[in-house]
């Protein structure tokens, strides 16, 4: 299956079972949400009202069930048959979702996957003949243990891009609920009525900021994180979602209005030239407008995360006071933020040379971020991150 996602042309990429359980003639009924622009991906299910099956052995049916109750309590779903070998994807999304599992965790992981990257997942009634064992059929109680710990494992572990899509670090480092809560109470009190987000990946920020606010436009460059952009705003009135690249001055002349509020967070390290981009940012503020700017601070932590991450840099305070002053902005607050993680990039990136930090390690640095907060401010050293708020 990887070898075959990995050439994969078509628009949709169907995965079926090749022992012929399942009837290649209802492939019209598996492809027809995509085609109507309904879907992302489409799962067959054998216990949808509607579905012809063949009458097997109780247990297997109660411990296909058992998982699927399992997956859909872990991942927020209500599927009705997470281990269907009968799934159709939209293939762009498909290739960027990295596959770790051999055999039957194929399903758990993908259906784990595609709920926490918000694909518009659907089920359809399908005809199923299952074979006996007598008839061959493989599957056995390791697997369904095998399974359980899948489902555990990615629960824990957000790995949900493939390396060459964009920022996929990026969301693994700061896809953890307890940090971005933190970081948006840091920014919400600078943020005003109409705001333009800059690079604003799948959302995190965006869904914890646009509240109340009479129009929030999340503005991204990457085709993959667009779509979950779109996605995930699809019926919220007061955001927009714009295909903006922040270092391209027409992007932003197609905007309709100026902004009060522009978020340039995890931006500036990743362009060519941030001087250039903060003048273009500049000029879609309204005159006493604000740009808040987070950047990854300290040039000595600069190594083999950064460098996998995609950063071309890493930013000085005096530095990026002089960026944005030279922009024709005044700098009115600067903060220095997460201090506790300071240590471990150091140790990580420039002692132990690692490409990644560990994902269980993330989990648990999430998880005490309720104490790590409270002593930033105490804390003798500068912080990972540098948030400065410049008004026009």
């Amino acid at each position: 299956m990887r070898t075959a996602i990995e050439r994969a042309t078509g628009d949709f990429s169907i995965i079926q079972d090749a022992d012929l359980e399942y009837d290649p003639s209802e492939y019209p009924i598996l492809v027809r949400p995509l085609l109507d622009g309904r879907a992302d991906a489409v799962f067959g299910s054998r216990y949808l009202a509607g579905s012809q099956t063949r009458v097997l052995p109780y247990w297997h049916s109660m411990i296909n069930k058992a998982l699927t109750t399992l997956s859909n309590m872990f991942c927020n779903l209500k599927l009705t048959d997470m281990e269907t070998g009968y799934k159709v994807f939209r293939t762009d999304l498909l290739k960027s979702i990295p596959i770790r599992s051999d055999r039957f965790g194929f399903e758990p992981e993908i259906v784990m996957k595609s709920a926490k990257r918000m694909l518009r997942i659907y089920e359809v009634p399908i005809s199923y003949h299952g074979r006996t064992y007598e008839e061959g059929k493989k599957i056995g109680w390791k697997d369904g243990i095998k399974a359980m710990q899948v489902i555990l494992k990615f629960w824990v572990i957000d790995d949900l891009y493939a390396a060459p899509y964009g920022r996929a670090f990026l969301n693994n480092l700061t896809g953890t609920p307890q940090y971005l809560t933190w970081l948006t109470r840091v920014l919400r009190p600078f943020v005003g009525d109409t705001v333009l987000e800059v690079g604003a990946g799948i959302g995190n920020i965006s869904a914890r900021l646009m509240s109340r606010r009479l129009l929030y436009v999340a503005g991204e460059k990457e085709p993959l994180y667009l779509h979950a952009l779109r996605n995930r705003f699809l019926r919220t009135p007061n955001v927009n979602v714009k295909k903006i690249d922040p270092e391209s001055g027409p992007d932003f002349e197609g905007l309709d209005e100026s902004f009060d509020t522009i978020l340039c967070v995890n931006v500036l390290e990743y362009v060519e030239d941030p001087a250039q981009t903060l003048a273009i940012l500049q000029k879609a503020l309204k005159p006493g407008g604000v740009l808040i700017v987070l950047v990854p601070q300290g040039l000595g932590l600069y190594g083999s995360l950064d460098r996998a991450m995609g950063h071309k840099r890493r930013f000085e305070r005096n530095h990026v006071v002089a960026l944005l002053q030279g922009a024709g902005l005044k700098v009115e607050r600067i903060r220095s933020l997460n201090k506790i993680s300071a240590p471990s990039w150091w140790l990580y990136s420039r002692v132990l040379r690692r490409s990644y930090i560990n994902k269980v390690a993330l989990k648990i640095f999430d998880k005490t971020v309720w104490l790590w907060r409270r002593i930033d401010g105490v804390l003798p050293w500068r912080g990972l991150s540098l948030i400065l708020v410049s008004r026009k």
